[in-house]
């Protein structure tokens, strides 16, 4: 009986420190909810300034992904703005991922790629980890191949970023 009492002691504290923790008229989250406030609308002003380019809808990348190969398939997986990705089957199996994502809200990530020492097609390539290998087609735009099997390799994951319409993505670049 005692340690019921104690649990249902300790339980209520618990739930107390989080309520209040919580709270909405905490300062700690005001100014997280205003710092984030600013910076959402300092992008939409450097966006409608032309500062910024507006990022494309995802739907806009279908057209640059690779097409099915024998003994492959290709399955729309996701589409966002800014974002489309693909996964890579063989035999139903899931291989990697095939990621299209346009950087212009995110012009950091781009700076990855400046102490790329290796190309294709003439677009800086990055190794990140051991399982995803990403280039960048025309400064805005992240492609990205993400192997999802052990038996799916680097040098798969580059012949898969050479079949994805790299200079259709070049052209898009340089629309706003």
């Amino acid at each position: 009986m005692n340690t019921r009492i104690v649990g249902v002691v300790v339980l209520a504290f618990v739930l107390c420190l989080g309520v209040n923790a919580c709270k909405k008229d905490d300062p700690r989250w005001s100014n997280i909810d205003a710092k984030s406030k600013e910076a959402i609308e300092a992008k939409k002003q450097a966006q409608e300034s032309g500062a910024l380019p507006t990022p494309q809808e995802g739907g806009i990348f279908n057209a640059f992904f690779p097409k099915n190969e024998p003994g492959f398939e290709l399955v729309a997986s996701q589409e966002k703005t800014g974002f489309a990705e693909y996964k890579l089957k063989k035999n139903g199996t899931d291989l990697a991922m095939i990621a299209i994502s346009d950087i212009a809200n995110n012009p950091q990530a781009a700076e990855k790629f400046a102490s790329a020492t290796k190309t294709i097609a003439g677009f800086p390539v990055v190794e990140q980890g051991n399982t995803a290998t990403a280039l960048l087609v025309g400064g805005r735009f992240q492609v990205k191949v993400l192997s999802r099997s052990l038996s799916f390799t680097k040098a798969d994951r580059e012949a898969w970023l050479q079949k994805v319409n790299l200079a259709g993505l070049a052209a898009l670049s340089t629309r706003k």
